[in-house]
């Protein structure tokens, strides 16, 4: 089994090369790779193109990450960059209502009028925060009248499913 910590200190490495491996080995790793779910999303704003396309591949196999990452992500959702806020908010969504305190975040990802895809997940993260993101029904229920046909549909799915 891999060295989790060690592949994560690797992701920081000067050497485009040894960062990219690093990202492989942790995509290798799946679910148990879990511990390094916020240095991965931080690694999908990586100068090189395969450490980027490694954390991504990682990102996707790595189900919810730990609660304790959730203000770390909620900080990484409301960047700039647009790679490392669509992965931190999908993994928001992924915690489902353990994510609440990052409503606010989100709910300002919904009026943002940066990437539309960042958009649509945060829609997306928030109904899988359910009736915990109450406080996120005024943006979503912009976003449901919004004339990008996802975003409109992935909004009143979060209505819904706030309740």
């Amino acid at each position: 089994m891999a060295d989790i910590a060690a592949l994560v200190a690797a992701l920081t490495a000067d050497e485009p090369a040894a960062r990219a491996e690093a990202a492989e080995m942790l995509c290798r790793a799946g679910t148990d790779a879990v511990a390094a779910a916020v240095p991965l999303v931080k690694a999908c704003g990586d100068a090189d193109d395969q450490v980027r396309e490694w954390a991504v591949a990682a990102l996707e196999e790595l189900g919810p990450p730990p609660a304790a990452a959730i203000s770390e992500l909620t900080a990484l959702a409301g960047g700039a960059h647009q790679l490392v806020a669509y992965w931190a908010t999908t993994l928001l969504g992924r915690s489902g209502k353990a994510a609440a305190a990052a409503t606010p975040t989100l709910a300002k990802s919904l009026e943002s009028a940066g990437d539309p895809a960042v958009a649509e997940r945060a829609a997306w993260a928030l109904g899988k925060v359910g009736a915990a993101a109450a406080a996120a029904r005024g943006p979503l229920e912009q976003a449901a009248e919004s004339s990008n046909p996802r975003l409109a549909r992935l909004a009143r799915e979060a209505l819904a499913a706030i309740g």
